[in-house]
């Protein structure tokens, strides 16, 4: 899940928000951040759980753990007429296997975002007032801080799940 998406989501007005993670603590804490839904990732009933809330399926998929099973899924929930938009990066060599018939007779749309398709010098500005106006609480996405010598148990944190941000401090 991509909690950060999940602000934007929330800032940009969206009505129904359905977040689905493996980690319990990352679906609490998106409800926090107004999912209206969540789900486990894990649970063998998550796609047709997900259709059955939301009729059919969700209109926007957004994938960010870089994982192919994570955009089988994101692919999986979305709704006829819907598009799965993919930011994570996977291992180079990891393939998606299209179920072309339903791209077409769905009309499906399948997108890569890079960097959320950011325009710095138009969007950070932006960012940065939504911010200050509390409409994208970000440093609620904070699980900690870390000396830079703990740069690898930060990775390993991310890696297995255990932290959102982790902020670097330097002497």
């Amino acid at each position: 899940m991509g909690l950060a998406a999940l602000i934007g989501a929330v800032s940009a007005g969206a009505s129904r928000i359905v977040a689905i993670d493996v980690a319990d603590d990352k679906l609490t804490l998106a409800k926090t951040l107004g999912a209206t839904d969540a789900f486990s990732a894990r649970a063998a009933d998550c796609v047709p759980d997900v259709k059955a809330a939301t009729a059919g399926g969700v209109d926007h998929a957004l994938e960010f753990a870089g994982s192919v099973k994570a955009l089988e899924l994101a692919y999986r929930v979305t709704r006829r007429g819907g598009t799965t938009v993919t930011a994570g990066l996977p291992p180079p060599a990891d393939t998606f296997a299209l179920p072309q018939v339903n791209l077409v007779a769905e009309e499906r749309t399948i997108k890569g975002s890079y960097i959320g398709t950011c325009v710095p010098l138009r969007d950070i500005p932006r960012y940065i007032a939504l911010y200050r106006r509390g409409r994208l609480p970000v440093d609620r996405l904070m699980s900690g801080h870390l000396a830079l010598d703990e740069l690898n148990t930060g990775f390993d944190r991310l890696a297995e799940g255990n932290a959102v941000r982790q902020v670097v401090t330097m002497p």
